[in-house]
This record gives C-alpha cells, sequence and structure tokens, in this order.
C-alpha cells in the first residue's frame, strides 16, 4: 500500500471516528442493549422473494424468516430447517416434507398469530411467487427475480397438502438443483394466517413492508437511511431446541457424575450451567452507513459489533488491532464485466471480443482487491465442484483489439458506456475504480468510455431496463450448486428477473443446462457444463474478471459470529459480551 494511500486512510479514518465516538457518547444506552451492524445500504424489500440483492437478502432472509431447509455453513450440505425430513420418489419428480412442529411466527405491535407454522404456509409462500392466479402474486409488483431467473415455477406440477405437518412438491422434469433452490434465501416462508388478514384488511402489500416471519428476530421499526430495528423473537423454535438440547446434555452429565462423587456433580452441572446461559442479545439494529470509511470508524470506537462489506484499503487496519477480528473464505462469487447484448453493435460477438481483449484482468485484479481475489477464467470459482481448471481465457491483446473493431466497423472515436455499481461488494469492493481502468484501456484502442451511475435502487431498475452498453456487477452464490452461477447470470429466463445483466439468450447453452439438471451423475454434469464455458468463451456475453474473498469484520465482543458462504449475513445464535 503506497504512503500516500496509507496518509489519505489515516485522515479519513480520524475524521470518521471523530463523528463515530461524538454519536457513540450520546447514543451509549441505546448501543449497549444488542448487537449493532453497519450495512452499506436500505433494503429494497423485506421479503426476500421480491429482491436478489444482497442488502435485502442481509436485512430479512436469515433475520426474519426460515426456510424449508437449509445449508450447513462449513460443509455446503443440505440440511433440515421447517422442513425435519423430507423423501424423494423414485422417479426424482414428488418430494415430501415432513414439517416440524411448534414453530411459532412472530408476536408483533401489528399481528398477533393464533396459531402455530403448518403446511398452509408452505402452500402459501410457494404458490405466491408460482402462480399468477395465486391472489398475493402481483402485490408488490408480480417480480420473483430468483425464482424467475431458473425457471422454477415452470417446473413445478403441484404443491399439496397431505395434513397439517406434511406437504408433496410434484415436478414436470427432474431437477437435481431443486432442494439446493428451497435452502436460498428467497425461499423464505411467509404466514397465510398474516396473508389473509391483511386482505381482509385491504391491505395486502404490507406482508411485505410490516414482515412477519418464524425467524431468530422480528422486525420493530424502519427509517429509510438511518437503521432498522429489529427485537429477539421470545419463542424461536432453534433456540428452545438448543436449551431442551443442553438440559438433557446436562442431566446425563448429572447422572454419569452423581454415581462418581456428589461434589464434583456439583461442579460439573455448574460449569455447564455457564456455558450455556449465555448473554441474551435482546435486539438488533441495522445501522445504515454508506460509507465504508465511516463504518470502520463506527466498529473501532464501538459504536458497531460488525460491518459490511470492509474495503480492501482497510483489512489491514483491521488486522493490526486487537479488539477486531477479520474473518475470510474463499468466495463463491464472480464480477464480471457484461455487455448488453441486445444493443447494437455489442449484440456482435467479435466487439466484444475485442473489448474483452482491450483490458488486462491482472492489472485491475492488482488496483481493485489488492491480492484478495483470483483471477475468473468461467463464471465459477475454484470451490465449486464442477470448476475447470483449464478452461480458456481472454488475454491482454491491445492489437487485436484494434483489428477486431476495424473488422466489425467500429471507427476510432466509438462513443459507449460502462455503468459501474455504487455499492461495494465483495465480487467488486470499488466498480468506479475499475471502470475508470477500463476507460483508459479503451482509449487506447480508440474507444472512448462514459461512465455511469446512480443511486442503488435506480441503477438496477435502469440496468433491468436494458439502458446500459455493459456494466460492471457480479453475483453471489445463493447456493452450492453449479446451475446457480450458469442459470441466473445468462439463460434466456433470466432476461425478464433481471439478473441476466448481458440480456443474452442463446438456446444451445440454455439446452446444456437443461441437460445438466436431468441427471445426479456429477460427471456427466460436469461435462455439459465444460461445453457451457466453452460456448462462452466463443460468444463472450460478458468478461469473467475476478473470484474474490469474502470478509467479515467484527468485534470481539461477538461469539458465533461466522461468514454464510451461501447468502445473507446471520445474526440467529450470535451473542455479545458486554
Amino acid at each position: 500500500m503506497s504512503h500516500s494511500l496509507v496518509k489519505r486512510l489515516s485522515l479519513c479514518l480520524c475524521t470518521a471516528l471523530l463523528v463515530a465516538s461524538c454519536a457513540k457518547q450520546n447514543k451509549q444506552a441505546f448501543y449497549n442493549t444488542g448487537i449493532i451492524y453497519c450495512s452499506e445500504s436500505n433494503p429494497v424489500t423485506f421479503n426476500p422473494q421480491l429482491d436478489t440483492s444482497s442488502t435485502t437478502s442481509d436485512a430479512s432472509s436469515h433475520q426474519l424468516y426460515d426456510r424449508l431447509l437449509d445449508f450447513d455453513p462449513e460443509s455446503g450440505r443440505i440440511v433440515p430447517s421447517l422442513a425435519s425430513s423430507w423423501l424423494v420418489s423414485n422417479d426424482g419428480l414428488t418430494y415430501a416434507f415432513q414439517l416440524r412442529k411448534d414453530v411459532s411466527f412472530h408476536s408483533t405491535r401489528y399481528f398477533e398469530p393464533t396459531r402455530n407454522f403448518n403446511a398452509d404456509d408452505v402452500i402459501f409462500s410457494i404458490d405466491r411467487w408460482r402462480l399468477n392466479s395465486h391472489p398475493y402474486h402481483y402485490v408488490s409488483g408480480g417480480r420473483y427475480p430468483y425464482f424467475e431467473s431458473i425457471g422454477l415455477a415452470q417446473n413445478i406440477e403441484s404443491v399439496e397438502r397431505i395434513n397439517g405437518y406434511r406437504v408433496e412438491i410434484t415436478l414436470k422434469h427432474r431437477d437435481s438443483s431443486f432442494l439446493a433452490n428451497l435452502a436460498t434465501d428467497f425461499a423464505v416462508i411467509l404466514s397465510e394466517e398474516y396473508a389473509t388478514q391483511l386482505a381482509n384488511a385491504g391491505t395486502p402489500s404490507k406482508i411485505d413492508e410490516l414482515p412477519i416471519g418464524t425467524g431468530p428476530f422480528k422486525f420493530d421499526s424502519y427509517r429509510k437511511d438511518h437503521f432498522i430495528k429489529y427485537l429477539r423473537h421470545e419463542n424461536y423454535w432453534r433456540t428452545r431446541l438448543l436449551t431442551e438440547n443442553a438440559n438433557i446434555t446436562r442431566d446425563i452429565e448429572n447422572i454419569e457424575t452423581n454415581a462418581k462423587s456428589e461434589n464434583s456433580s456439583e461442579a460439573i452441572a455448574d460449569g455447564l450451567s455457564k456455558k450455556t446461559d449465555g448473554h441474551v442479545v435482546e435486539q438488533l439494529i441495522f445501522d445504515i452507513t454508506p460509507r465504508s470509511s465511516l463504518r470502520l470508524a463506527k466498529l473501532m470506537t464501538g459504536e458497531c459489533d460488525a460491518t459490511a462489506f470492509p474495503a480492501q484499503t482497510e483489512l489491514e487496519v483491521i488486522r493490526a488491532r486487537d479488539d477486531l477480528t477479520l474473518a475470510e473464505k474463499p468466495g463463491l462469487n464472480v464480477g464480471f464485466w457484461a455487455f448488453n447484448t441486445q444493443r447494437p453493435p455489442f449484440d456482435n460477438p467479435d466487439v466484444r471480443r475485442a473489448l474483452a481483449v482491450a483490458i488486462d484482468k491482472n492489472t485491475l485484479l492488482e488496483a481493485v482487491y489488492f491480492d484478495s481475489a483470483t483471477r475468473a477464467k468461467t463464471l465459477l470459482p475454484a470451490a465449486s465442484w464442477a470448476f475447470q481448471n483449464d478452461a480458456d481465457d481472454t488475454a491482454y491483446n491491445p492489437v487485436l483489439a484494434r483489428k477486431l473493431l476495424a473488422d466489425a466497423g467500429i471507427k476510432p472515436g466509438f462513443s459507449m458506456t460502462i455503468w459501474a455499481m455504487p455499492v461495494e461488494r465483495s465480487y467488486n469492493p470499488n466498480a468506479t475504480k475499475m471502470a475508470e481502468l477500463i476507460q483508459r484501456y479503451l482509449n487506447d484502442v480508440g474507444v472512448e468510455a462514459t461512465i455511469v451511475s446512480y443511486d442503488w435502487t435506480t441503477f438496477r431498475r435502469h440496468l433491468q431496463e436494458g439502458l446500459h452498453d455493459s456494466v460492471l456487477i457480479g453475483w453471489a452464490a445463493d447456493n452450492g450448486d453449479p446451475d446457480n452461477f450458469y442459470r441466473p447470470l445468462l439463460s434466456c429466463g433470466a432476461i425478464p428477473s433481471g439478473t441476466n445483466r448481458a440480456m443474452w439468450c442463446n438456446e444451445d447453452y440454455d439446452r446444456l443446462l437443461n441437460s445438466a439438471l436431468q441427471t445426479d451423475d456429477i460427471e456427466a454434469r460436469t461435462a455439459l457444463y465444460r461445453q457451457g464455458n466453452r460456448l462462452l468463451y466463443e460468444r463472450l456475453p460478458l468478461v469473467p474478471i475476478a473470484h474474490a474473498y469474502r470478509y467479515q469484520a467484527y468485534r470481539d465482543e461477538l461469539e458465533g459470529m461466522t461468514i454464510n458462504p451461501y447468502g445473507g449475513v446471520r445474526f440467529g445464535g450470535v451473542e455479545k459480551t458486554l
């Protein structure tokens, strides 16, 4: 890191620390009552069915809701959640889910449930996004981008209630990624009873604004650009199970030790009590702080307990402090430069190749990621079981770029736009800086590039409208299945959902993806994805740039804080020692 950069960073931190310190003095009692997370921006909604941004997932998916299934964050295996078990028919088309009993929905000032979670909630939650005829389908806009991007609704034949705690889902075609998709951040379970109450009151959209779920926290209040406040779910089913298991363990230990010595039994029982009776977090606050330097300052002063997306330039500062922890993992993500293939001349693969070879990806990695990312050849990172180490990759070649442009009839002085997302993400921590570097490379081959950006909500809306020539953005995996990269990012069905930023549609590519889902044979699927990689290299709807490490910075007072490799941040089970 250069000396001038260190000076600039130090100056920014000193100013931010002063601001954060004053704020903390004025709100000390408030900040001592629970966990405070410095978030980077506002959620679009409090229902992750409706939005694929990580900001929305962080604020809702694992705080407010549960899913039928979950991913083990360490092994990546699919594990039970609201479904305690499941069976799959021999033909791979019917999935029977046994549901967990005694799971409570949130009790809030705006809703008091009269029953626990059951099959009706599962059917309502799935049918809302899969059926156009469902009374809630078009509430809040009627767009369900993740499910639209993978075409899941079209493959579900039926969702049937067998009894109050058993549901069967039948597919039209085999789908080896089906269970993984039910474990994503977007497959949350809503309250059918709450939805009925809102519909009767004529205010159905409140289901996405004043959320009700079964998750570890319940919604309390939200002030845009300032904070989101959650309260502890007093009867959260996971906490209850942990307590019951701890009591069983304690009873067993007591029985065993009583046989040895009364004194030792008392000592062990006392030790177990201390171990299991941790500090109860009464509230969770999302402190919305767009500036990365101010988020870091708040973390350092203790005004925040954890922070979103620490900048690459801040990582060494965090590592150097004894009171902070910087957790890191290889990221299941990809940062890329996508071309709008529905706008000439970017509909021409030769033009796209010219632009791809005009840039030096290694320089982009060094300047933007600071050794915290690996060069991307394909959409899949090395952590994926379908990763192809020997895949073809574009190489920096400005001479070839000029020739390809000339052959395509693109004259020097041609102008285009590079859209740079205004928020920091692990897959691209500084899109504006990357855009500036690409701008210089393009200028060297006779292309004049203008950098475009808006606030995050407007930016994403205009992207979906197809107003961009090209965009620097990326994707973080929602599950460990390769289809979660290939289909949402580049399939024909993902264009309307807005996740296909290249707006590219290729029937051969879609055919490969569909074939891969028809089998559970890993080798057969890998071979199909290798064919897909070759097709993407030949057509270049986007340029994969980097697979970045994921970082989570937090104060040492937090216990149980881990990186979730498959989606939003999780605060359920995290404790704070004051």
